[in-house]
């Protein structure tokens, strides 16, 4: 079997037979009339008229797309071509096309873009099919497509080469198809009920509103660092304070952080901020919103992931961080509010990855993350966090140390986190501060204090409910997929040795 750089030199070879005869293999435009689904439509719809002694001639189309089958029959070819919508078969016959275009067939290869022109007829096997008068080369390929033209099964390829990974599955343009959906269903959802979508800085002064490391990069002409945004948070909240009630955005996130099959060093999310509402205003406006984007785009609130059967509609259950620790891991965290006593506890219960540096505050998420997360299936709310974890949370009226924040877990992960947000100005100052004091300590990463933001806040935000949730994760769950990678078209990867 010939190798790659063999079939590239035969194509090559093919390439300049086109152009000697006079064949442009490259042309500027062509006369497309259907795409490949409306003209199966558009002879379906004719075949469902007037009986076949009235209804007049077949539809005459001129379709265009990739060659993904090529079958010499002698003195006739049928091949299949493929656009965005769908794959039509045409059949070329000497005959009709001429002896000199029908050489030129021979000049063809699976790869090829391929415009044909001619009147619609069943098969003796019932597809559809374009019989063709004539055909124009609009694309060569010089290069063949994948060996396994119905599928690439190879990671290494599927996600390096995104390109030929949609080629080959179908499965995948599927995927991807839906993502957009989802995306352009969401903000329907959100444009319906009047929140205004915004763009804010992706380079900013301050990496703020995560404990997250950022990427940095350098401005040459204000000969200043800045960093690729790790959150949307704190600009959308400064639009609150300047008036828009209702705002969100879409938009790439970048933290400079591991990569796993939940994790990508960037990625989608959305923020959406509402004044005069709170995090159980927010949290309804959650379930809603997924559940709706699911009946609308799967038309379905269930989703499969793995061997579960996930229900979206509402109401998903909710249950406090504290009750929930107490129930999968038998840890009541009031009964360990100091460092030493939690590190301890862990310790003795041998739990992995512990850093004895760790302040009690990522002691506890360590917690959280190795007995409640995996357990939190159906789409949970997970209540009512300790201050010291949620820094821009508002507090919890009458109950010490806790503020109303909330994270959706589902399929056991997180998908959202949310809070009452804190509009005390002084009470905000202190908690960026007290995160400032851990970052010099050097016990973790942690949020950052923004001084910009803060004389923002001075000025006054009305009380406001926020969220932030992850996009590629949501598309994970309704689509069933179990790696972030599946769902980013073009997911970070280590640049490939030559």
């Amino acid at each position: 079997m010939p190798g790659e750089d063999e079939l590239i030199q035969l194509r090559r070879e093919k390439l300049a037979r086109l152009r000697a005869r006079g064949v442009d293999p490259y042309p500027a435009r062509t006369s497309r009339t259907h795409t490949a689904a409306d003209a199966i439509a558009a002879f379906e719809r004719w075949e469902a008229g007037p009986d076949e002694a009235t209804r007049g001639d077949a539809p005459t189309v001129c379709v265009t797309g990739r060659i993904t089958a090529l079958r010499d029959m002698g003195k006739a070819s049928f091949l299949d071509v493929r656009d965005g919508t769908n794959r039509i078969q045409c059949y070329l016959k000497k005959d009709i096309i001429g002896e000199e275009a029908y050489a030129g067939i021979a000049d063809l290869d699976l790869g090829d873009f391929l415009a044909v022109t001619g009147p619609l007829f069943r098969t003796r096997t019932q597809e559809i099919t374009v019989e063709a008068r004539s055909y124009d080369v609009l694309t060569k390929a010089l290069r063949p497509p994948p060996e396994k033209w119905h599928g690439i099964e190879d990671i290494e390829i599927r996600y390096r080469q995104r390109y030929l990974d949609l080629m080959a599955n179908a499965e995948v343009r599927d995927i991807f198809r839906n993502r957009s959906r989802v995306i352009a269903a969401i903000r329907r959802y959100l444009d319906a009920r009047d929140f205004m979508e915004v763009e804010t800085p992706v380079l900013q002064a301050e990496a703020g509103a995560a404990a997250a490391t950022p990427f940095v990069t350098h401005h040459r002409t204000l000969d200043q660092d800045f960093f690729l945004r790790i959150s949307l948070e704190l600009h959308l909240k400064r639009l609150v304070i300047g008036g828009f009630d209702r705002v969100y955005e879409m938009s790439r996130i970048f933290r400079n952080e591991g990569a796993s099959w939940k994790y990508n060093p960037e990625f989608t999310m959305i923020e959406a901020y509402e004044a005069y509402a709170d995090y159980n205003d927010v949290a309804r406006n959650i379930e809603e919103m997924v559940a709706g984007v699911a009946r609308e785009v799967f038309d379905s609130t269930t989703a499969q992931f793995g061997e579960h059967t996930l229900e979206l509609a509402p109401p998903w259950a909710r249950i406090t961080m504290r009750d929930a620790l107490i129930e999968h891991a038998g840890i009541d965290f009031e009964e360990f509010r100091t460092r030493e006593k939690l590190l301890e506890e862990l310790q003795r219960r041998k739990l992995s990855d512990i850093d004895p540096g760790w302040s009690w505050s990522k002691l506890l998420d360590e917690a959280v993350s190795h007995y409640v997360e995996p357990k939190l299936i159906q789409p949970t709310f997970l209540l009512d966090y300790p201050i010291e974890i949620s820094p821009l949370a508002k507090k919890k009226p009458g109950v010490p140390g806790i503020v109303e924040r909330f994270e959706v877990f589902c399929g056991g992960f997180e998908l959202a986190n949310a809070y009452s947000e804190l509009n005390d100005p002084i009470d905000q100052r202190e908690r960026f501060e007290a995160q400032a004091r851990l970052a010099a300590a050097g016990l973790e990463e942690v949020e950052t204090l923004d001084e910009d933001f803060l004389v923002a806040l001075e000025h006054g935000m009305p009380p406001t409910g926020g969220f932030g949730m992850g996009i590629d994760r949501l598309v994970m769950i309704l689509t069933g997929q179990k790696s972030i990678r599946e769902v980013i078209l073009f997911p970070q990867l280590r640049t490939k040795e030559q």
